[in-house]
């Protein structure tokens, strides 16, 4: 079966180039409308003309059409881009702001968090509220309405090399800001007419909180949230470590994997409706209808969407009862979800249910032909492994790039669980309709209970092998693309062996083998000190000859983007140093001044830390600084002050805080 015989998988990557176009060039709707209209208007004369679709030239402009229509999806989706949207009208700067909440995120140690949706008239978009946790501060559910009295503020980019980008993050979902209140900053208003997610997310919580009212184990009624209503917000870090590690996390969030599942037990339990008149169009109707009042209860979200639309399409194949098919509705469902939400390309979920179906839907046949075994427990076994094996094979390179790790007994985890999470998808909805009717047998709770405890256990237990959990693997762009060249090419391969794709093959595997050469290579050249930014810290980076050197005040902080400078920039080694109070940087001295305000008489570069108790006026006319560079272990008062000093004086100020980390980029290697 070749993938590029069906004209569904053709218009899918035609429609991602587009998308990516229309990402790069960031095109107005305008111009976008304008290509896409010329397109069209080609295409339909060249029909006229040539009547034939088996025409190269045909197929080259559907291409390109479709190229375009990418594109111009992509530029609608993109708030800014209309006139109403808040950052093009003149209220981006007013200080009264009228916000509905569309969706509850998950918490952190300082605020309650939510997207909300700006309601003034002729004004369109969505931000995100940031609640301070106090005393006085309730909790908000999805249409609850507030007005908040203060400015919009930027979301920041990382303010470290290499660090999670929240704001591209945020800006890939159409939200460009966010408005931070204390409980005396904003008050509640009377509520409009519920809206369909607000409903859903009233019998949600209403579901949750019969659940809770049963003797459900804590961490067990996180993992019960998250199966069955797609709520992980009270999943503890611990616990979700643990499913990481093991190679399991896609079992606490509700996609593809659950919706399959479910479609599975959907037609064995409606399988008598094929004895019917028109059985199995009755039985495709049930089960798509299921399947999506599923998604309802689940919230809606983009992944529960994008599954159901995924395997509703996937429904329609099997009903068909043609193999081929399969891969045909696959890439028809990813070509309209796509069309309707671009933005989607762009979630690594998306990304990763995609690549697992796609991979299953390939790759599995093949390996089934491998063996066939004919007992039948070894038989099912080997089903389970290879459905798992197709599946991480289509994920691992993804999975690479953006988590940088590999856990080598997935197949363990997945021979465990899965076997059993079809049971326990079907009997935790049975549970959901028996607590909602408030007729839930206590004896049933705590065999649930128990079932998912051992689960989390047998978790545990896998993850506790560090050994074989390869993790801070370096993995960039170059390599995500060769790696998926190499794996399509191979299956090709072995299952129509030529001399052309043993070719290409051949020199992906030597393309692969050779960037990692040269980026071994480039790290060793590259030569640089960073002055970082962490809160309550000092530290000091000097990459040289592959290797990190680490000047720090306290080495026992948290360091999670030291870890992440170490991948991306393929470290060979760490090492952590006492900082220094000078430092010769080529031609420039970096003298830093802490919380004990000593310093000698040079000029040069000047970093203060620990909030020094200085007059900064006389210390710039003692030492004569070229630039002030402050970083994050000082109060900000203090950096509030240092900083209208150096703008009173004209003198370069540096506040790793707002601007990020410090970069000195040096001619000439040195060591430490």
């Amino acid at each position: 079966m070749k993938i590029l015989d069906f004209a569904s998988v053709k218009l899918s990557i035609c429609l991602i180039l587009g998308i990516l176009y229309g990402t790069y060039f960031q095109l107005s709707i305008t111009i976008a409308l304008t290509i896409t209209i010329l397109c069209i208007c080609t295409l339909g004369m060249l029909w006229q003309a040539i009547k034939s679709k088996s025409s190269i030239y045909f197929g080259l402009c559907a291409g390109i059409t479709t190229i375009a229509i990418g594109a111009l999806s992509f530029t609608i989706s993109q708030p800014k881009n209309w006139n109403t949207h808040y950052t093009n009208t003149n209220k981006i700067d007013e200080k009264v702001w009228h916000l509905k909440i569309t969706e509850v995120l998950k918490p952190n140690n300082f605020s309650k968090r939510y997207f909300a949706k700006i309601m003034s008239s002729n004004t369109t978009g969505e931000i995100v509220l940031n609640v301070v946790r106090d005393s006085n501060t309730n909790s908000f559910n999805v249409d609850d309405e507030i007005i908040g009295y203060k400015k919009l503020s930027a979301i920041k980019a990382p303010l470290n090399l290499h660090q999670f980008n929240h704001k591209n993050y945020l800006e890939n979902l159409g939200v460009y800001h966010q408005i931070n209140l204390t409980s005396d900053e904003f008050v509640s208003v009377k509520k409009s007419p519920s809206t369909i997610y607000g409903f859903v997310a009233k019998i949600r919580n209403h579901i949750i909180t019969k659940l809770k009212k049963a003797k459900f184990g804590k961490e067990e009624l996180a993992i019960v949230q998250a199966l069955l209503l797609g709520q992980r917000n009270d999943i503890s870090k611990a616990t979700y470590n643990n499913y990481k590690n093991a190679g399991a996390v896609h079992i606490l969030a509700l996609s593809g994997l659950h919706i399959g599942i479910l479609l599975l037990l959907l037609e064995y339990l409606l399988k008598p409706l094929t004895l019917l008149p028109k059985g199995n169009t009755i039985r495709l109707i049930t089960i798509t209808v299921l399947l999506w009042s599923f998604a309802l209860l689940a919230g809606f979200s983009a992944s529960i969407i994008r599954a159901v639309t995924m395997f509703s399409f996937l429904a329609y194949a099997r009903y068909l009862n043609r193999p081929s098919n399969t891969f045909n509705v696959l890439a028809l469902s990813l070509f309209f979800t796509l069309l309707f939400n671009p933005k989607l390309l762009y979630q690594v979920g998306f990304q990763m249910s995609y690549a697992a179906v796609f991979a299953i839907v390939w790759i599995h046949p093949l390996l089934q032909n491998l063996w066939s075994p004919k007992h039948l427990i070894l038989r099912k076994t080997w089903q389970l492994l290879s459905v798992s094996t197709a599946a991480q094979l289509g994920v691992l390179p993804i999975s690479l790039f953006y988590f940088h790790q590999f856990p080598s007994l997935f197949f363990i985890s997945n021979l465990i669980i899965v076997p059993f999470l079809g049971i326990l998808l079907g009997l935790g909805i049975g549970i959901i309709i028996l607590a909602t009717l408030n007729i839930l047998p206590e004896q049933l709770v705590l065999a649930y209970n128990y079932a998912i405890k051992t689960m989390n256990t047998a978790v545990a237990v896998i993850s506790e092998q560090e050994r074989f959990i390869f993790k801070n693997i370096a993995f960039d762009h170059v390599q995500l693309i060769l790696s998926y060249s190499i794996i399509v090419l191979l299956i090709v391969s072995l299952q129509k062996k030529t001399f052309k794709t043993v070719i290409l093959l051949l020199l992906c595997v030597l393309g692969f083998q050779f960037w990692l050469i040269y980026s071994d290579y480039q790290a060793k050249e590259k030569d640089i000190v960073i002055i970082a930014h962490q809160n309550k810290n000092s530290v000091l980076l000097h990459q040289s000859n592959g290797r990190l050197f680490i000047h720090t005040t306290d080495k026992k902080q948290n360091s999670n983007f030291i870890q992440n400078y170490q991948i991306a920039e393929r470290v060979s080694s760490l090492k952590f140093l006492k900082l220094k109070n000078s430092y010769s940087i080529n031609t420039n001295n970096l003298q830093i001044i802490d919380s004990i305000g000593i310093y000698a008489n040079k000029n040069g570069v000047l970093l203060l830390t620990q909030s020094p108790k200085i007059n900064l006026d006389q210390l710039i006319d003692s030492i004569n600084p070229q630039t002030i560079i402050a970083d994050g272990s000082n109060y900000t008062s203090y950096v509030d002050r240092w900083k209208a000093t150096c703008l009173k004086r004209k003198l370069p100020f540096h506040y790793t805080g707002e601007k990020g980390a410090y970069y000195f980029n040096l001619i000439n290697k040195s060591s430490d």
